[in-house]
């Protein structure tokens, strides 16, 4: 893989992801009172100078001219957050950045994709507390929905950075006591893997149309996992209930209007975005791979590359 190839499918997976009609999450037919489509098709091609960056850090350290602790994956995170920031005004793609840029540069340091995530598991390893600092500047810029207050490192604490420093809390420490609270920290801390599976299953879908291969593994993600941003704004009960009504779907008891119109009684109550973000970078190495677009009798399909 080149450097475009790269930063060109991590820029083309969340697009798709975020376009495709999937039950409860924002696309091409469906927008929420404070987020559109929009949000996420000006939010992601302002991301492109910082995945370059990304990738221009890791080649510097694969050439030796930086150490693995100087990746700043931090400092990246937040200039992504901002980068969207000064397109729109809500909050489409943190989860994504925050896992897309350590694996950008996980696979940029191998330059295959199998081994892409334990080099991104190294870097989370070998990250500083500026890391974790620059995190919280990120996190509260984007302002996820959800988030606990009162807790431990509390991210808008004004002792926040003070007790980051002098724990010495790096972002793999930071994702050990986060994961069970937000999905996508999980990832960092188990190398990714739920996105890579993620990624095989919606590979032996191919070839297939498009939105019904997308759509069966999200079905089937919601069926098997919790979504943490449903767990964090609604709960647990809630966050298990939808769990349930997907594996009925999946089982053939629900159809999937009554799952969709279940999804929307409660606005975005409902929404599954962390699961969304797994399904967005686990699209990113679809393409990486070489997966291309076809239309066959005016539908869109997913297929293996011919290259």
């Amino acid at each position: 893989m080149n450097r475009w190839e790269l930063i060109r499918a991590f820029l083309t997976g969340p697009l798709v992801e975020a376009t495709v009609p999937k039950p409860g999450n924002v696309s091409r037919k469906r927008d929420f009172e404070d987020l559109s489509i929009y949000n996420f098709l000006v939010s992601y091609p302002a991301l492109g100078s910082i995945y370059h960056e990304a990738v221009k850090r890791a080649e510097s350290i694969r050439s030796g001219l930086l150490r693995p602790n100087e990746a700043g994956i931090g400092e990246l995170i937040r200039r992504g957050v901002e980068a969207t920031k000064r397109v729109q005004d809500a909050n489409p793609n943190f989860g994504v950045i925050v896992l897309s840029i350590p694996l950008i540069m996980g696979l940029a340091l191998t330059k295959k994709i199998k081994e892409g995530r334990e080099k991104a598991k190294l870097l989370i390893e070998e990250s500083t507390v500026r890391d974790t600092m620059e995190l919280y500047k990120a996190i509260r810029t984007a302002n996820p929905k959800g988030l606990p207050s009162g807790v431990k490192y509390d991210v808008y604490s004004d002792k926040a950075f003070e007790e980051l420093f002098r724990d010495r809390i790096n972002l793999l420490e930071l994702a050990k006591m986060s994961a069970e609270r937000e999905l996508v920290f999980g990832e960092w801390v188990n190398g990714y893997e739920l996105t890579y599976r993620t990624f095989s299953r919606i590979a032996e879908e191919l070839p297939s149309p498009l939105e019904e291969a997308i759509l069966s593994v999200f079905i089937e993600l919601l069926s098997e996992n919790i979504d943490t941003l449903i767990l964090r704004k609604a709960g647990r009960g809630e966050a298990e209930l939808v769990m349930d009504k997907a594996r009925e779907v999946r089982d053939g008891r629900l159809s999937l209007k009554a799952f969709e119109e279940f999804m929307g009684e409660k606005g975005d109550l409902r929404n599954p975005g962390s699961l969304a973000d797994i399904t967005a970078v686990s699209l990113s190495l679809l393409f990486l791979r070489g997966a291309r677009v076809e239309m066959r009798n005016g539908k869109a399909w997913l297929v293996t590359s011919r290259r």
